[in-house]
């Protein structure tokens, strides 16, 4: 067997407060405003991906959850590809005692251990994963800064997933994209029990994609520009939020900007619907539950968000998460709950509100309405996996393929 070249890394999610919607390039994927978001704890939600570089392999190959991917000539794919084998050769030239196999063509098994493309920002994971993999496979010494800018050219979003903690992606101004990039404005230490609670309303695929979305919404949409004028604000506000550790803040500008969105979504010709009528039950509730709050004299507990997509992710500290998991299966019962945080000691979650709720704030829902409920936290940023991790046989070809 001929000698190869093999790394497995993870990669985690992410999701943002503020969001990215809307390219001033569609080819580079520079974007009309920053953006923030929270990386998620991979432990809970994560995109693998094992790259080979081997002599005798006859052409790029990709698997994503066990299916071959095509890679388009000039496509997302193929440009990240070829960056970074573009810079393992810039390695080789530089350094004549290097091993070359910078043009080598590479096998690479990506899978996520969630559903993909349901408003999960599966594409951002796993662009992330990819890159990084990559970069382990290349051994370069690229820092996850010069990494986002390629990661941003597969999946936009994909460039946050390169940190953890809480992350921007720098707007630029560069027509090359060159200062377009992400970084961690604070890391997941300096606010350890920032929580999340992801659910589920639709693990489907969407029916109108981001990237065919956004661009209609550039076109169309006279509240875009409206959008665009108060970003910058809320990006100095809510960051100035994380790093003070002032919930309250941070929930007000994660849940207008997710509004905002959702408006600047539906003000598009013809008008795009990412929530339905179980994710606006859930915004309903939310702020429900922050009224009460506020009304007795404290402030904002939770905070939701969407991103394209009818799933809401509810944010919290760590202190209100198990009276927002009662609260919400009150509305939107559970066959079960992965308790993955043992909030519940083992005895199964009970339905409950607290009190001085207006339980009329909405209908409740039937069993499946949330499909589930995941419990996660702001976590790390790209890990190197294990050789006992690694997706790809000895023969090169996924060790589980779908059926």
């Amino acid at each position: 067997m001929s000698k190869y070249f093999q790394a497995t890394t993870s990669a985690p999610v992410n999701i943002a407060c503020i969001k990215y919607w809307g390219k001033r390039d569609t080819k580079l994927i520079l974007p009309t405003n920053s953006s923030l978001s929270v990386t998620l704890n991979q432990d809970h939600l994560r995109s693998t991906t094992t790259s080979r570089a081997d002599p005798s392999f006859t052409k790029d190959n990709l698997w994503l959850n066990g299916k071959l991917d095509e890679i388009k000539p000039g496509g997302r794919l193929a440009t990240c590809i070829d960056a970074m084998r573009s810079m393992r050769k810039a390695v080789e030239d530089a350094d004549p005692s290097a091993e070359k196999f910078s043009q080598w063509k590479v096998h690479i098994c990506s899978h996520n251990n969630f559903p993909t493309a349901a408003g999960l920002a599966s594409s951002a994971s796993g662009f992330a994963a990819l890159v990084y993999s990559l970069a382990k496979l290349y051994q370069l010494p690229a820092s996850p800064k010069d990494l986002s800018v390629i990661a941003r050219q597969g999946s936009g979003s994909a460039c946050r997933s390169l940190f953890g903690g809480f992350v921007a992606w720098r707007e630029g101004a560069a027509t090359d994209g060159s200062d377009s990039f992400a970084e961690q404005v604070a890391p997941e230490s300096a606010w350890s029990d920032m929580h999340a609670l992801i659910c589920v309303v639709s693990d489907d695929k969407k029916g109108t994609s981001s990237t065919a979305g956004m661009q209609r919404t550039v076109e169309t949409s006279a509240l875009f520009g409206r959008r665009k004028a108060v970003v910058p604000d809320r990006m100095r506000t809510i960051t100035k939020a994380i790093q003070e550790r002032d919930f309250d803040k941070f929930a007000e500008i994660t849940m207008k900007d997710s509004n905002q969105f959702h408006a600047v979504a539906l003000d598009t010709d013809p008008p795009i619907f990412y929530m339905n009528d179980v994710s606006r039950a859930i915004i309903a509730v939310v702020t429900e539950y922050n009224r009460v709050s506020i009304d007795r004299g404290g402030k904002r507990k939770a905070a939701y968000t969407f991103d394209a997509g009818p799933n809401a992710v509810i944010y919290a500290p760590k202190e209100n998460i198990k009276e927002i998991v009662e609260m919400i299966v009150e509305y939107f019962p559970q066959e079960s709950f992965n308790d993955t945080f043992t909030l519940f000691g083992g005895e199964g979650v009970q339905s409950r509100l607290v009190e001085g709720f207006n339980t009329g704030v909405t209908r409740r829902f039937e069993k499946g309405a949330v499909k589930a409920l995941i419990h996660t936290c702001v976590g790390d940023g790209p890990r190197v996996r294990g050789d006992e991790e690694g997706l790809l046989g000895e023969n090169g070809l996924p060790k589980t393929l779908a059926q």
